[in-house]
């Protein structure tokens, strides 16, 4: 069982690689969904908004590094996703894009993600 672990989290397996990879691709095209749809159709009632962009870009994040991506790189992308994200809600109806504190929580979800990931396999490094 520690084996399957092993190479889960170092991502060494092609058949978990893909489903990582396409849950990524969902991951980036939610996001995108959630980011852009403009605010008058959005739940009136939704919990913290940092914590829900926090948790996004980690999952983003981890999903990509999980999927075999190099930590630095899949770090790189999910923050230059949540920036290019950030502007493009500029023009949406009723969304403030461009939001500094939206990136940031952006930023620190993905980079929480990539410093787990890092950690189990430096733990587990045979």
């Amino acid at each position: 069982m520690a084996e399957c672990w092993r190479r889960l989290a170092w991502g060494e397996d092609r058949k978990w690689r893909r489903l990582w990879a396409a849950l990524a691709v969902l991951g980036a095209v939610a996001i995108a969904l959630g980011s852009l749809t403009p605010g008058s159709e959005m739940p009136e009632r939704l919990p913290w908004d940092k914590a829900n962009h926090f948790v996004g870009y980690a999952g983003l994040a981890g999903l990509m590094g999980l999927a075999g991506v190099r930590l630095p790189v899949a770090l790189g992308v999910a923050v230059l996703y949540g920036i290019a994200i950030e502007y493009a809600q500029i023009p949406v109806p009723g969304r403030s894009g461009g939001d500094w504190h939206d990136i940031l929580a952006n930023s620190l979800g993905a980079a929480f993600a990539v410093l787990m990931l890092w950690a189990g396999r430096r733990l587990r490094k045979p």
